[in-house]
């Protein structure tokens, strides 16, 4: 169906996954098309979201993330604060071991950004 076909891309992005409407949980979000459910979706816990966008940002920069310069890793810490990711317990530890660098580190990348 266009409809399925058209969430799809946006599901993936999340780390979620689409299932029938009819085997969705209580924490699962049905999507109807025009007053017919017609897939649901199941969201990924927020730590596996982490790993998910980490993941995302690796295959879309071409190599791991601890191997980028100074730069682009604060530029990764900007992506991941927008995204809400030290909001995630233990997010600033995932990040910090996807990057290479000390949680002080991205403490220090996160401050510099709310100074500029």
């Amino acid at each position: 169906m266009a409809f399925i076909a058209a969430v799809k891309p946006l599901v993936d992005a999340m780390g979620g996954e689409l299932v029938p409407p009819d085997e969705a949980g209580p924490d699962d979000v049905v999507l109807a098309w025009e007053g017919a459910d017609v897939v649901a979706v199941r969201l990924p816990q927020l730590a596996d979201s982490l790993d998910h966008i980490l993941a995302a940002l690796e295959r879309k920069r071409g190599k791991p993330l601890a191997e980028l310069d100074r730069k682009a890793k604060q530029e990764v810490v900007r992506i991941l604060e927008a995204r809400g990711a030290f909001s995630v317990r233990h997010g600033v530890e995932t990040v910090a071991g996807a990057l290479g660098v000390s949680r002080f580190t991205v403490y220090n990348y996160l401050n510099r950004e709310k100074e500029a």
